[in-house]
C-alpha cells in the first residue's frame, strides 16, 4: 500500500482535470508556439495566451505582466540576477531574511562573491519579520528586498504589503516568493504591492517544470537583463521554446485554484485546527512552530522535545513526511529556517513538517495523530535525555 501523503508543500499531484487539458498538447496539438507561419503554431500560441490570462485572473494582474519559466527557482534567478545586472554600477545592496528559500539565499551568496552587499535580517521566535528592523537597514543604496509570502517549512505568513511599502520608501524594489500560497490562500498581487513575484505550478495541483515571474508595470517598474538568450522568447526576458503542455497545465491549475480558493481554504483551516489540537493534547512537550502568528492553513511544523524527527520518520513508514524543505533535504545541516527561529541544532532536528492538501481526509489526520503519539512515547523510552530530564 502507498504511504499516506503529508508532504504537499514539497509538491502536489496534478489534478485530473488539469491533466486532461494538458494531454492533447503532447500529441494532437504539438506545435511550437513560436511557429508563426502555420496553424500548428497558431493554436499553440493561442493556448499559451489563454493560460497567461488564466494565471492573470488568479493573481489579479494583466497577462502581459507574466513571464513563463521552468519554475520558481528559475524565476527567482531571473529576478535577482536580472535586476542586479541592470543596476550593478548604481546600487549593490540587497536585503533578505534568514528564513528565505535556498533559491534566494544561494543566489544572493553568489552575488555577494561578486561584490554585492547582502544584509540578512533576523526573525522573531514565531518566524515573523520585524518591520522596524527593515527600516533600519534599507537605504538609498539598496536595490532590492526579498521576502517570501509564506514560509515553506512553517507556513508563517509575512506582512508583505507593509514590508514592500518600507522598501519603496527607500527607493528599493521588492521581490516576493509566493510559491506556497496559491491554492491555500487568496492571492492579489496589487494588494501585496511587490514589484517582482514568483511561483510554481506544481505547488497547486499543476505540473512540475513550469512557473512564472510577475513584473509590476508603469513608471519605475523593474527592468531586468535576460539570463537566458537565444531567440528572444517571452518579450526577450526568457529565451527557449515554450513548454506548451506545462503552460496549459499551469493555466488550468490557476483556474481551478481561483474557482475553489474559499472552499479549499476553509477545508484546510478546519482540519489544521482540529489536528493541531489533537497533537498537542496527546503529545507532551510538543509545540507548533509559528503558532502565535498568521500561517498557511495546511502547514504544521511540530517540535517534539527529546525526539529526533529522523528516527520518527523511520518508524512511520506508512506516511510520507518531511523534516523541512524538499530543496534542502539532501543537506546534512539542520534547517536554516528553524535555527533562525532560535532553536538549537539539536532542537531543530526534533521538528516534523506535516503539510496537507485538498485530498487529505480528517480520518487520515486523526489516525496519524494517534499513531504519532504512540511512536513518540516508544522513541522517548530510548532517549536518555527524556528519561533523565
Amino acid at each position: 500500500m502507498k504511504a499516506v501523503y503529508f508532504d504537499y508543500n514539497a509538491t502536489t499531484p496534478v489534478d485530473p482535470s488539469v491533466l486532461e487539458q494538458m494531454l492533447p498538447w503532447f500529441t494532437e496539438h504539438f506545435g511550437n508556439a513560436s511557429s508563426k507561419s502555420h496553424a500548428y503554431g497558431w493554436e499553440a500560441e493561442f493556448a499559451v495566451k489563454q493560460a497567461r490570462k488564466q494565471l492573470g485572473e488568479l493573481l489579479n494582474c494583466s497577462p502581459e505582466q507574466l513571464t513563463f519559466c521552468s519554475g520558481a527557482t528559475e524565476a527567482i534567478n531571473l529576478a535577482i540576477r536580472g535586476l542586479a545586472a541592470s543596476w550593478q554600477h548604481k546600487k549593490r545592496h540587497i536585503i533578505t531574511w534568514k528564513t528565505e528559500h535556498r533559491a534566494v539565499l544561494d543566489t544572493l551568496q553568489q552575488l555577494e562573491k561578486n561584490g554585492f552587499e547582502i544584509t540578512y535580517l533576523e526573525v522573531d521566535a514565531n518566524g515573523q519579520a520585524n518591520i522596524q528592523q527593515l527600516r533600519d537597514n534599507v537605504n538609498d543604496k539598496s536595490l532590492l528586498v526579498c521576502g517570501m509570502l509564506a514560509n515553506n517549512e512553517t507556513g508563517v505568513i509575512f506582512p508583505i504589503r507593509e514590508l514592500a511599502t518600507v522598501a519603496h520608501a527607500a527607493g528599493a524594489y521588492f521581490l516576493c516568493d509566493i510559491t506556497q500560497a496559491p491554492g491555500k490562500i487568496p492571492i492579489d498581487v496589487n494588494a501585496l504591492g511587490a514589484d517582482l513575484i514568483v511561483g510554481s505550478a506544481h505547488k497547486f495541483y499543476g505540473p512540475k517544470g513550469v512557473g512564472f515571474l510577475y513584473l509590476s508595470s508603469g513608471r519605475g517598474a523593474p527592468k531586468l537583463q535576460a539570463q537566458l538568450t537565444g531567440g528572444g522568447h517571452e518579450n526577450g526576458l526568457r529565451s527557449g521554446t515554450l513548454n506548451v503542455p506545462g503552460i496549459v497545465g499551469l493555466g488550468a491549475a490557476a483556474r481551478l485554484a481561483k474557482k475553489n480558493e474559499t472552499k479549499w481554504f476553509e477545508q484546510l483551516r478546519q482540519h489544521q485546527r482540529d489536528f493541531e489540537k489533537l497533537l498537542l493534547d496527546h503529545i507532551p512537550e510538543a509545540r507548533i512552530m509559528g503558532a502565535d502568528t498568521t500561517r498557511l492553513p495546511n502547514t504544521t511544523n511540530l517540535f517534539i522535545a527529546h525526539c529526533p524527527a529522523a528516527s520518527l520518520i523511520k518508524q512511520l513508514r506508512g506516511y510520507a513526511l518531511a523534516t523541512g524543505s524538499a530543496c534542502s533535504s539532501a543537506l546534512a545541516s539542520p534547517s536554516h529556517v528553524l535555527t533562525a527561529y532560535g532553536l538549537s541544532d539539536q532542537e531543530a532536528a526534533c521538528c516534523l513538517r506535516i503539510s496537507t492538501g485538498i485530498h487529505t481526509t480528517w480520518e487520515e489526520l486523526e489516525t496519524f495523530a494517534h499513531v504519532l503519539s504512540s511512536v513518540v512515547a516508544k522513541e522517548r523510552e530510548q532517549q536518555p535525555s527524556w528519561k533523565y530530564r
